[in-house]
C-alpha cells in the first residue's frame, strides 16, 4: 500500500455568503481557505461548498486555466473541483481558494483572502512532492462542532486547532 499525505481543511467561519477555513499540511505550513457557502439541501451551481468529506487529489490540466492544478476527485454532485487562487466568493465557483491571510470581515464582493498566488506556490509544489514519491494525497475537509467568527491562534506544536 502506498503511503499517504493528508492534507486538513477546518471550516471555521462559516456565513451565508463564504465559508472560510484553515488548510494544515502534515509538515506544519498553514494557509486559509475560502469556499462558497455551505447550503442545506440543493446544491446551487457554482455557489454551494462541497460536502464535508474526504477526497482524494491528484495533479492535472485545468481545461479553463490551461495549466496544471489540484483536482479533487470522486466529489458528490461536484465536477472539476480544484484548489486555486483568488481573493473572494466570485472566483470560487464550487472551487476551494487558497490564500495566506484572511479578511473575515469584507462582505462577499470585497477581497477576503490575501496572498493567494503565494499560497498557492506553496500548495501546488508540497502536493506534487508527495505524488512524485508515490504517495496518495488526500484532502480532509472538517467542521467543528463548534464555528465562531472569533479569531484564534494555535499554539506552536500543537495541530489539534484547539482554542
Amino acid at each position: 500500500m502506498a503511503a499517504a499525505v493528508t492534507i486538513y481543511v477546518t471550516r471555521d467561519d462559516c456565513t451565508p455568503d463564504r465559508t472560510l477555513g484553515t488548510m494544515r499540511f502534515e509538515d506544519g505550513f498553514v494557509c486559509q481557505t475560502l469556499e462558497d457557502p455551505m447550503r442545506e439541501g440543493e446544491k446551487v451551481y457554482g455557489d454551494t461548498a462541497i460536502p464535508l468529506g474526504t477526497y482524494r487529489v491528484t495533479i492535472t490540466r485545468s481545461k479553463r486555466f490551461n495549466k496544471m492544478m489540484p483536482l479533487l476527485h470522486n466529489v458528490p454532485n461536484f465536477g472539476g473541483v480544484r484548489l486555486h487562487c483568488g481573493n473572494n466568493t466570485d472566483d470560487t465557483s464550487g472551487c476551494i481558494l487558497v490564500g495566506m491571510g484572511r479578511n473575515a470581515d469584507a462582505d462577499s464582493d470585497g477581497l477576503q483572502l490575501l496572498d493567494s498566488r503565494d499560497a498557492m506556490d506553496a500548495v501546488q509544489p508540497r502536493i506534487a512532492s508527495a505524488l512524485a514519491r508515490g504517495e496518495e494525497v488526500w484532502l480532509d475537509i472538517v467542521q467543528p462542532r463548534v464555528t465562531t467568527t472569533a479569531t484564534f491562534h494555535v499554539a506552536e506544536g500543537d495541530a489539534t486547532g484547539v482554542p
